[in-house]
């Protein structure tokens, strides 16, 4: 009875075995070079899954051993997935062969995560149209220049907590992102809402949009647990069914929309936030929205204008503090945009503001936001690398581009890993290679925020150059690391300035 059971053992490890490495030869197979080192099960992901690394760093990795090669092979676990390197694909992929690559891959259960899965990033076809054509009307110059309006009340509130921070000391410590936080949580309250948002007020922070903002996407266990799932094992988490979006929070937006919406469609008095345009559209268009949907893209103002906004604005903070010549460079700047406008912060001054920029484009370009990109194929097609290697994708499978790795390759850029924003500067952009920048994406499905993140990010900075000097605090742990399994880069131990008058 023993050996049977021990036979029945043996031969249900074997069977889970071929059933779980079923594919690790599909490289192989088709002529296109693979990554080593695939596990039965997990493929090439396990540094990434039981955190022992970044995505970043792992991308990285993979992208320094293959130097030279135009793309490889990896295993997601049991999924084959193309990681292409070359510039060239890179354009073919989000520009010139759009249609091929539509979608992006991360995919939400619309039971699970109702109002996530109407986000546009997450749609495809004629809803993905409709929804970024809304988003466009939103942020054209013009709609922006409204949305600014809010932008510099909340721009004032800050000021003032800074200034309450610093009292009569001649410093203040802040961590960059628990401060930045602050601004563009409330930022995503007065602009797309039209309501304040506590963030600057502790008495009420349990009920803020700040603390919204950080039940989604702070890099908690649980919320690195639903990124990891949602983002390479969909299909797993339909055993888990783990929500990306707390219940408590899904609900509070319903409601919050819903009513305000309704106010929108009553009155006509200008609110200079996202929603009272949207009731602005609806009139010209002679339609009515569909409450959820509206919901689903104003949430969308959350996941993109709260973490992504303030990790940015952190980094180039921090940046500024490290290297004061830029900084005083910068504060020149502003100063000299602001006078011409009477002290105050315009639209047509943030985009006078060029050097501002070429700091937020180097910043970008050091630490981008996204740590990953990945599209889905949606039409077969064929990808053809300088070196010769040639893949045929299928619908379903996906190209991974690690945009990082691109942006610090020594081949593309001089000194990689030293900070210089004259490198945008306009002498030296126009040498920048197409398709080895791309901090938001290109072609189609290029970032339809960008334009608000950039309006948003400079207005605080300037408000922060005005009035203070920036330097970097001991408590700072250089060089940074950041925090495997964050969605966004999120270093060790925080970002710590000290703030000083001028």
């Amino acid at each position: 009875m023993a050996v049977v059971l021990v036979s029945l053992i043996l031969g249900a490890l074997i069977v889970l075995y071929f059933y779980l490495t079923r594919n690790h030869n599909y490289w192989q197979k088709h002529g296109v070079p693979c990554v080593d080192g695939a596990l039965p099960g997990f493929g090439h992901m396990l540094p990434v899954v039981s955190m022992w690394t970044n995505l970043a760093d792992f991308c990285d990795n993979i992208y320094k051993k293959n130097k030279g090669r135009s793309m490889v092979g990896i295993y997601q676990f049991t999924s084959p997935s193309l990681m292409v390197f070359e510039p060239e694909l890179v354009k073919t992929v989000l520009q010139t062969n759009f249609s091929s690559f539509a979608e992006n891959t991360m995919k939400f259960d619309p039971e699970m995560d109702p109002l996530v899965s109407l986000n546009p990033f997450n749609l495809s076809g004629e809803k993905w149209q409709t929804s970024r054509k809304r988003l466009t009307y939103a942020f054209s110059s013009m709609r922006l220049k409204t949305l600014l309006v809010n932008v510099n009340k909340v721009c004032d509130t800050f000021e003032n907590f800074i200034n309450e921070k610093l009292g009569d000391h001649e410093k203040a410590e802040f961590e960059l992102k628990s401060l930045l936080s602050r601004y563009s949580a409330q930022v995503v309250a007065a602009a797309g809402f039209g309501v304040d948002g506590y963030c600057f007020d502790d008495a009420k922070k349990d009920i803020s949009f700040r603390k919204i903002g950080q039940s989604i996407l702070e890099p908690t266990m649980r919320n690195k647990i639903v990124f990891m799932l949602l983002f390479f094992i969909p299909s797993l988490n339909k055993i888990f069914k783990m929500s990306f979006i707390p219940k408590h929070v899904d609900y509070f937006f319903r409601t919050l929309i819903a009513d305000l919406i309704e106010q929108r469609r009553k009155d006509s008095i200008p609110r200079n936030d996202f929603l009272h345009l949207m009731a602005e559209l609806e009139r010209a268009e002679k339609d009515t929205f569909d409450v959820e949907t509206l919901t689903g893209q104003a949430l969308s103002f959350v996941l993109d204008g709260y973490e992504t906004s303030s990790t940015v604005m952190s980094f180039i903070a921090f940046h500024l503090a490290t290297y004061p010549e830029i900084q005083k460079k910068l504060r020149e700047e502003v100063m000299s945009v602001t006078n011409r406008y009477n002290g105050e912060i315009t639209y047509e001054g943030l985009r006078e503001m060029t050097y501002m920029d070429q700091v937020f484009n180097e910043t970008m370009r050091l630490i981008p936001a996204q740590m990953l990109m990945k599209k889905r194929c949606t039409e077969e097609i064929e990808l053809r690398g300088s070196d010769g290697v040639v893949c045929r994708m299928r619908p379903g499978m996906e190209v991974l581009i690690p945009s990082p790795s691109l942006h610090n390759d020594p081949e593309y850029w001089e000194n990689p890993k030293e900070y210089d924003p004259e490198r945008f500067g306009p002498e030296r952009k126009q040498n920048i290679k197409k398709f080895t920048y791309i901090p938001f994406g290109e072609g189609p499905r290029i970032c339809v925020g960008m334009r608000m993140a950039q309006l948003q990010i400079k207005a605080g900075l300037a408000i922060i150059l005005k009035r203070y000097s920036m330097e970097v605090s001991p408590r700072t742990q250089l060089p940074l690391k950041m925090i495997p399994g964050a969605l966004l880069p999120s270093p060790k131990g925080g970002l710590w300035v000290y703030f000083k008058h001028l």
